[in-house]
């Protein structure tokens, strides 16, 4: 299992939009995905568990990956987080 924490950087916050982009490349792997705000958590191939944690600009999220593409789950999914969800 790999976990990281990263931090929600575009303008609205994990929207139905942004949680829509995560799920798209969640989807791609076979590795579960659980994705922690505060002490709620959800799936993270859905998007409206995603939409579901309100997890606002500035907000820190710890993602937990699990399963046999663990590790390209996670540097997709960064680079996700770092491209601020291809909104800004």
């Amino acid at each position: 299992m790999v976990e990281f924490t990263k931090q929600v950087g575009n303008k609205i916050g994990l929207h139905l939009r942004a949680a829509g982009e995560f799920v798209k490349i969640a989807a791609q792997f076979s590795s579960e995905i659980r994705v922690y705000h505060g002490e709620r958590f959800a799936n993270g191939k859905s998007i409206l568990g995603l939409a579901s944690l309100a997890a606002a600009r500035g907000a820190n999220v710890r993602i937990e990956i699990e399963g046999p593409d663990e590790a390209a789950a996670r540097k997709a999914l960064e680079a996700l987080f770092d491209a601020k969800f291809y909104e800004d």
